[in-house]
C-alpha cells in the first residue's frame, strides 16, 4: 500500500508514518514546515523517518493546489491518504485567523480534490478535533451530538472540513473517516501544547497559568493509542453505501489539568510556580470522549494512562532539551 501522509513532520503525522513504514507500507510524506513552533523539532522528526526504507518526502503546502496536483500525478499509485496537515492551536486562531482558513479549509479542499481524482484510492482518513463539540455539556461527547456551537475559529474550520468531506462523499462516493482527536500528548509532541509548555516552565522556574485553579478537565490521549486508532481505521474503509463517517478517538477519561501538573512535577523533580486565571473564552470546561463507535469498528481500546504516559514524555523531554 502507498499512503500519502500530510503533515508528516508534525507530531501525530510523524508517528503515523513510522507505524505505516514499520509494517512495510510506502509513505509519501508532505509538510510545509511552517514556523508556528520550532522547525528544528519538525526536521528532527523527518530525519528519523528518512532513515527508513519506503519514505519519500516533499516540502509543500497542502493549500497549494498546483503543488498537490503535481505530487499526485508523480505518485499515481497512492491508494490511501492520512490527511493530518493543519494549522493547530485553539488560542492562536484568534491571533492569525487567516492561516486557519487557508490551511485548514482550503488545504482540506485541495486534498479532497486530489483524492477524488485518484482512481485507486481506497480510503481517506483525516484529522478533526474534539473542539468541534464546543459548548456541549452532555458527557461523554458522542458523535451524534450537535456540533453547531464552536468556541474558536479553529473548531469552526475543522467542522467545515467535516461538512466538506460529507459533501464529497455524497457527490463522488469518496470513502472517508474523520477522526475527532482528544488532547494528544507524548514524546516528540508539540511545544505549544499545555503539557509541553508546562514542562519547560517547571524546568526553568517560570510560572505556569492554571485556568480555574487547574480544575478544567481534558481527555488526555497518549500518542501510541492514537496511532493504533488511526491505522486501525485506515484499514477499514466505510461501505460504498455510506462513504463518510466521523469517529471520536480519545482515552475515554477526563482528568484535571492539576493532575497533569502533579505528574510533571514528579517526573521532573521540581515544583511548579503556579498562578490562577479565569478560563479563556475559547477554552471548554471538560472534554470526554465516547469511544464506543471506534471500539466496535477496530477494537480500539486505550492502553496508556496519563500516569504512565507523562513519565514517557518526560524521559523524551529531558533527552531532547538536555534538561
Amino acid at each position: 500500500m502507498t499512503v500519502l501522509v500530510t503533515g508528516a513532520a508534525g507530531f501525530i503525522g510523524s508517528h503515523v508514518a513510522h507505524a505505516l513504514l514499520d509494517r512495510g507500507e510506502v509513505v509519501v510524506g508532505v509538510d510545509n514546515l511552517n514556523d508556528y513552533y520550532d522547525v528544528a523539532l519538525k526536521r528532527a522528526r523527518l530525519k528519523r523517518l528518512g532513515v527508513k526504507s519506503g519514505f519519500v518526502f516533499t516540502h509543500l503546502d497542502v493549500s497549494d493546489r498546483d503543488a498537490v496536483a503535481a505530487l499526485v500525478a508523480a505518485h499515481p499509485g497512492i491508494d490511501a491518504i492520512v490527511h493530518l496537515a493543519a494549522q493547530a492551536g485553539v488560542r492562536h486562531s484568534m491571533v492569525d485567523p487567516y492561516a486557519y482558513v487557508q490551511t485548514n479549509v482550503m488545504g482540506h479542499l485541495v486534498v479532497l480534490e486530489a483524492a477524488r481524482r485518484l482512481n485507486g484510492l481506497r480510503h481517506l482518513v483525516y484529522a478533526s478535533t474534539s473542539s468541534v463539540y464546543g459548548a456541549n455539556r452532555d458527557l461523554p461527547f458522542r458523535e451524534a451530538d450537535r456540533v453547531d456551537t464552536p468556541m474558536s475559529l479553529y473548531a469552526a474550520t475543522k467542522r467545515a472540513d467535516e461538512l466538506m468531506s460529507h459533501a464529497y462523499g455524497h457527490l463522488f462516493g469518496l470513502r472517508q473517516t474523520g477522526l475527532r482527536f482528544f488532547t494528544v500528548y507524548g514524546p516528540w509532541g508539540r511545544p505549544d501544547m499545555a503539557y509541553y509548555s508546562f514542562a519547560r516552565a517547571i524546568v526553568t522556574g517560570e510560572p505556569i497559568t492554571l485556568y480555574e485553579g487547574g480544575t478544567l478537565k481534558r481527555d488526555f490521549t497518549y500518542i501510541d493509542d492514537i496511532v493504533a486508532g488511526v491505522v486501525g481505521c485506515l484499514d477499514r474503509p466505510p461501505a460504498a453505501e455510506a462513504p463518510t463517517r466521523l469517529l471520536n478517538i480519545g482515552n475515554h477519561r477526563g482528568e484535571t489539568v492539576s493532575t497533569l501538573v502533579t505528574l510533571l512535577e514528579q517526573g521532573l523533580g521540581r515544583n511548579a510556580v503556579v498562578r490562577s486565571a479565569p478560563r479563556p473564552a475559547a477554552d471548554v470546561e471538560e472534554t470526554f470522549a465516547s469511544i464506543d463507535a471506534i471500539g466496535a469498528l477496530t477494537g480500539f481500546a486505550p492502553r496508556v494512562s496519563l500516569a504512565e504516559g507523562i513519565p514517557r514524555f518526560v524521559a523524551w523531554f529531558r533527552e531532547w532539551h538536555r534538561a
